[in-house]
């Protein structure tokens, strides 16, 4: 599978409910690896009913479409739909190993580093009987936010570990490129196989004590800072 990365078909926009909910919207109209991302969410989406809130201009936020079959990515049966998971985070694992970061997957798709949290997925899969048709890789990465909620468990940004500053864009299409570098291993066994073994050896459970002390704070988190439409002073 051949990608053109100077070309990538990344589409940014000002201020967008969530790229999720927006590349949804489109999603027939777009072609297999596009991209939309946002300098500002005002319903940015986590797992189940989390939220993700990112100041705006500061952060990666964006949507990812994966197709399956066709013209896009080998078919994939609906039970390796985790194929998509350990490829999605590897990317991001991998861009961070770029900054001289490393990094682990809290199962079943966060980045942490050390004992705090870089990046989270929402990813969304659609099938079609018994194989995934497409898929919706949502990311955020803590970028350059130097500042947090303090009632926030465990956040660190890449610029607060490096003590750089990331250009959105540029930043984006060098994780794009990675992408499409994993998204090419869906293609074939070996390939799949290589994403599997990568993504156990770095895959990490949290202890149920911890996993439901983090849960807690979350949910408290959440209670007290669900956005409005546009939470922007």
């Amino acid at each position: 599978m051949e990608q053109s990365y100077d070309n990538a078909s990344v589409e940014w926009l000002d201020v967008i409910d969530s790229t999720n909910f927006e590349l949804r919207r489109r999603m027939d109209s777009l072609d297999n690896l596009s991209v939309i991302a946002a300098r500002f969410q005002t319903a940015g989406r986590g797992q189940g009913s989390h939220i993700w809130l990112s100041p705006e201009d500061e952060n990666l936020t964006f949507s990812v479409l994966l197709r399956f079959g066709g013209t896009g990515i080998s078919r994939l049966p609906a039970c390796e739909a985790v194929r998509i998971t350990q490829m999605a985070t590897l990317s991001v694992r991998s861009f961070l190993v770029t900054e001289g970061v490393e990094s682990r997957i809290k199962w079943p798709n966060d980045i942490w580093v050390g004992e705090k949290k870089i990046c989270g997925m929402l990813i969304e899969n659609i099938l079609d009987g018994n194989s995934v048709a497409s898929s919706i890789l949502g990311i955020g990465i803590n970028l350059n936010q130097q500042t947090f909620d303090p009632s926030l468990p465990n956040p660190v940004s890449l610029s607060q570990l490096t003590g750089r500053h990331y250009p959105l864009k540029k930043t984006l299409l060098r994780i794009y490129e990675e992408i499409c570098r994993r998204a090419a291993q869906l293609d074939t066994t070996d390939g799949r196989y290589e994403l599997e073994k990568e993504f156990e050896e770095h895959l990490f459970h949290l202890e149920k004590r911890k996993q439901d002390a983090l849960s807690e704070a979350i949910a408290d988190f959440e209670e007290g800072r669900r956005p409005a439409k546009d939470p922007r002073p």
